[in-house]
């Protein structure tokens, strides 16, 4: 399955999406939706981003984290806020690039991104793409028949967590600790990288049991 080109095709609102319920209790493959920025690769400082291919740089093990899911059965795919779009910092060029950086850190392990979605709204837009809002992971669901009672969203802040748990998956937690949470939202996973989370989730893999 090619990557996508950074498209975020939207068939309409996640009230759409829940109330079809295309995929979230049926056979469907299972997914990992991760993060990007703080997941994936390092972070840019709070109100930058990345600009370019180069300053794509991954954390340490998230690639070979990203692989070990992917070699456990997971599709894996990509949802990210890229704000940057909207303020003109970031263009479809850059995100296409990224792209390729990802899917070339991952073919030497045997594994690849299936699709990318990104959120390229500002604040104010009211879309319902922007973590902490589901939409990304609902469309990919609905795209990819993914059966997301069985699936995980991964990510380092807690607007990933929110949208993990409201779209029905299972969320991990990654990078520094700390951050607080409700009741409604608490990750089942919380660790400081990916790689770690990527063995607890393979570890539960035929012994877990769906909420």
């Amino acid at each position: 399955m090619a990557p996508s080109a950074g498209g975020n095709r939207r068939f309409g609102s996640a009230r759409e999406h829940l109330a079809e319920e295309p995929c979230v209790s049926g056979p469907g493959a299972t997914a990992v939706f991760l993060d990007r920025d703080g997941t994936l690769n390092v972070k840019p400082p709070e109100g930058d981003y990345v600009r370019s291919a180069e300053a794509f740089k991954w954390l340490p093990g998230a690639a070979q984290g990203a692989a070990a899911l992917s070699h456990a059965g997971f599709a894996l795919f990509v949802v990210s806020n890229q704000r940057g779009v909207a303020r003109g910092l970031v263009d479809e060029a850059t995100l296409a690039a990224i792209e390729v950086s990802i899917q070339a850190g991952l073919d030497p392990l045997s594994a690849r991104v299936e699709a990318f979605r990104y959120c390229r709204h500002d604040l104010g837009d009211g879309c319902d793409c922007r973590k902490p809002a589901p939409g990304m992971i609902l469309n990919l669901a609905h795209e990819h028949r993914l059966n997301l009672k069985r699936s995980w969203m991964i990510g380092d802040a807690r607007s990933d967590v929110a949208a993990g748990s409201a779209a029905g998956c299972r969320t991990a937690l990654v990078g520094e600790p700390g951050q607080s949470f409700d009741d409604a939202i608490v990750p089942d996973v919380v660790t400081t990288s990916l790689l770690l989370a990527s063995e607890q989730i393979v570890s539960r893999l035929g012994t877990d049991t769906v909420r």
